[in-house]
């Protein structure tokens, strides 16, 4: 065993010019990963060591200027220990240069390789990489199959190491977007609690990321705080107001106030203060004001109608300014004639909470935008459901509120050979990267247990808890499994199994709601062998079968039984209600759900 140096009778290669796209590079970077052992992505290895039965398997990512491997199985040492090598015996940046599956079966009679010092130092032989790619495509490395002797991979084994690689390409994507994503919250949340703004604005405008609460609730912490009413404007990037936020001190001058800032948006002139100081950046002050200025900046005379009756007697317009002193917009002050006219302390003391404004908005926006990034890659591994002759398939997943994190919640449903539909659902515990890599792990292992097996669904169950065991999945998680078969005299005779999940619920005809309860069986990942017990029931024309996770029915102030009785009341009568309004019907009263939720409604036809 060599210490990994090139060896002085072979010819040096240049690296492909790939390997150093700074765009690559960076999002290997935000995957958090180096060589040291992931758990995760230890068990892509393990199952593709398993699956294909090769002795090394690794998830090998590629940076400029060496390989390494977060998960991999087989190494022998010191390679095992130092989880890297050179790329001088790297196999795997060949797939990041061709951006697609290499495979060989003996690497010694390939030019490309065949020179390569892995061959020698690794045992190399027979070589199987798939690409692992993150969002916008660009390649990061490897999911490959090692073998020390030559071997004709076949195509199942290629068909099963590609969708490996699918899944742990998944896992990156989320391992980069919530590194993104919680990077953005904790420089909003440091904004929000640098925000001082006088009197305990700071606190005020603490605990919220959304762009319009912080508005409102600057724009309430100066008024009268600071002025006797106030304008908070946000521009595009074309300069165009997006946002007007009016606040004024005097309850009675709502609607006055609220008009005024709707007329804004379109009648400011160009002689306008505040569309200077969207323009330069500059600060103004006038501590003496009159109606004169509002007709002047403006080219709605109602604007100056309105002003007349909030009153005017001295402004000052700052800059909310963003990462770099981009001007996202302006806080406009206004004073009556009752108080004290603004000076250069108050020109001051603005500037500084339009600068601390704009970091809360930036990030604020930052955040939003990273948050539907995650919401996105969790909806991207959820599965479309199948078109199936006399039944009815609708799904909804809706994350819980002002969370950026990915969970566990997941469902599925597919056609056996027979004609049979195997429909499941399922909430792994967690709400992070390993919940979300566990959640597609566990929905890939119910495929392939189920399809194309005649077993009753607890049998399957049975199957599925030896899988989890035998793989090491460290997961607890809960699962309802059924079986709906073609109908016969039109009905369809269904087989349900369950594993700790909330009971799955049946709309009858007539809008009975009936429930699918029987004694608890523990989750799944237990240590144990556990019992599993099929049940049956059947769905006539007309009847639907609700399956959900425990975010429809889980209240901090109510126990689950007191959710599923108020789910059942608000379920009856509804059997005629389209399957989409059903759905949707069921998410819409709570707009900020503590937890995520899954729905899976199958109506027979």
């Amino acid at each position: 065993m060599t210490d990994g140096s090139p060896a002085t009778n072979r010819r040096s290669i240049a690296p492909p010019a790939a390997l150093g796209d700074p765009q690559r590079l960076r999002a290997l970077a935000d995957t958090g990963l180096d060589a040291t052992p992931d758990e995760a992505l230890d068990r892509f290895a393990r199952l593709v060591g398993d699956l294909l039965d090769v002795p090394v398997a690794l998830v090998s990512l590629v940076s400029a200027d060496r390989q390494f491997f977060p998960g991999a199985v087989g190494l022998p040492e010191p390679w095992s220990q130092r989880r890297q090598t050179p790329l001088s015996h790297s196999f795997c940046q060949h797939v990041v240069d061709i951006e697609a599956p290499m495979v060989l079966p003996d690497a010694r009679l390939y030019p490309r390789v065949r020179d390569n010092l892995a061959i020698d130092d690794l045992g190399v032989v027979a070589y199987a990489g798939m690409p692992l790619t993150d969002l916008s495509g660009r390649v990061l490395g490897s999911l490959c199959a090692i073998d020390n002797k030559p071997r004709a991979w076949t195509t199942a084994q290629l068909r099963t190491l590609a969708d490996l690689a699918a899944a742990c390409s998944s896992e990156l994507r989320l391992r980069i977007a919530l590194d993104g994503a919680q990077e953005a919250q904790r420089r909003a949340v440091q904004a929000h609690q640098r925000l001082e703004l006088l009197a305990g604005v700071s606190e005020t405008l603490a605990g919220t990321l959304d762009v319009a609460t912080t508005l409102r609730r600057l724009a309430a912490a100066m008024v009268p705080l600071l002025a006797d009413w106030c304008l908070l404007t946000l521009v595009s990037p074309t300069g165009q107001a997006r946002e007007v936020v009016s606040v004024h001190r005097d309850p009675a001058r709502t609607a006055d106030i609220e008009r005024f800032g709707q007329l804004l948006r379109t009648g400011l002139s160009a002689e306008s203060v505040i569309r200077s100081v969207l323009r330069t950046g500059r600060p103004q002050l006038g501590s003496v004001a009159s109606l004169a200025d509002v007709t002047k900046g403006t080219t709605n005379p109602e604007m100056t109608v309105i002003a007349d009756r909030l009153g005017i007697a001295s402004y000052l317009s700052v800059p909310v300014r963003g990462v770099g002193g981009t001007v996202l917009g302006a806080i406009t002050l206004v004073n009556g004639a009752q108080r004290q006219p603004f000076d250069d302390r108050d020109l001051l003391t603005a500037v500084d909470i339009g600068r601390r404004a704009g970091q809360a908005v930036g990030n604020s926006s930052m955040y939003g935008e990273q948050r539907h990034v995650a919401e996105v890659l969790q909806h991207s591994m959820l599965p479309r459901l199948p078109v199936v002759a006399r039944l009815e398939l609708t799904a909804r997943y809706q994350p819980a509120a002002d969370r950026v994190q990915v969970g566990g919640d997941w469902y599925d449903a597919f056609v056996q050979p027979d004609g049979d539909v195997i429909a499941a659902i399922g909430d792994v515990a967690g709400h992070d990267i390993e919940a979300a890599a566990t959640m597609g792990q566990l929905r890939n292992l119910v495929r392939g247990n189920a399809f194309s097996r005649p077993d009753d669904v607890g049998a399957l169950l049975r199957n599925l808890d030896d899988a989890i065991r035998g793989l090491r999945l460290a997961t607890a998680a809960t699962a309802t499994l059924v079986r709906i078969r073609p109908p016969r005299a039109g009905v369809h005779a269904v087989t349900w199994a369950n594993a700790g999940h909330p009971a799955a619920l049946v709309i009858r005809v007539g809008g009975a709601v009936e429930a699918l309860e029987a004694t608890p069986e523990p989750l799944l990942g237990l240590l144990r062998p556990t019992t599993r017990t099929s049940r049956s029931t059947s769905l006539a024309t007309g009847d639907t079968l609700l399956l959900y996770t425990d975010g429809l029915i889980e209240r901090r102030d109510r126990s689950i039984d007191d959710g599923l009785a108020e789910l059942a009341a608000r379920l009856t009568g509804t059997d005629t209600l389209p399957l989409d309004e059903l759905c949707d019907m069921l998410l819409d009263p709570v707009p900020h759900r503590e937890d995520d939720t899954a729905l899976l409604a199958v109506r027979a036809r």
